[in-house]
């Protein structure tokens, strides 16, 4: 990112107390640029967008809004943040835009072609009570999650969760953990 310096508008030191929680400890708005944000008002906003989260997730270095962008550069409990006057992104936007329309359209076709074709059809009553008799026998001494199951099985998500609904209540499966929003079955 290639950048001067005349293209920061305003700096802020976000610091955070135990008790109250995120506050401007700081802030800096360089003159003849023009007022771009309120810092005072979105503190909060800004330092929960780069630091909220537990300390696996993922956190943004840089936020762009639609008339500036945030980099922001934690330190400690701290965080500070330049504010910044983006320069020539209309174009890049507009070329961005056009790859996402483009993306969209695709996903959307696939989409359709997924629900029209057999393997995503309902499977009648006899393969579901098939699957119901196979899926403790898979399980015995092994843990699949239930994504892995309804590929496994080609059934539609609502209909693995009928079954394993009606297999763990029948005391056939259990659940053994869970990894992010995955449930992880095995047999009883």
């Amino acid at each position: 990112m290639n950048f001067t310096e005349n293209e920061i508008f305003g700096a802020a030191l976000i610091g955070f107390d135990m008790i109250d929680g995120p506050f401007l400890k700081w802030k800096k708005e360089y003159t003849g640029v023009g007022k771009k944000v309120s810092l005072d008002d979105f503190a909060m906003n800004f330092y929960l967008a780069f630091r909220g989260g537990n300390e696996s997730v993922k956190k943004p270095r840089a936020i762009l809004y639609d008339n500036f962008y945030i980099v922001a550069f934690p330190r400690n409990l701290e965080l500070c943040c330049l504010f910044m006057k983006p320069k020539n992104l209309d174009n890049s936007i507009k070329q961005l835009n056009k790859i996402a329309s483009r993306l969209i359209t695709e996903m959307e076709v696939s989409e359709e072609e997924e629900v029209e074709s057999p393997k995503a059809s309902d499977s009648d009553e006899n393969t579901i009570e098939e699957i119901k008799r196979l899926i403790p026998n898979l399980l015995n001494g092994t843990k699949m999650s239930t994504p892995e199951l309804r590929r496994y099985f080609k059934l539609s998500n609502s209909q693995i969760w009928k079954v394993m609904a009606d297999l763990e209540n029948a005391k056939k499966i259990t659940r053994a953990e869970k990894k992010g929003r995955s449930v992880i079955w095995t047999a009883i």
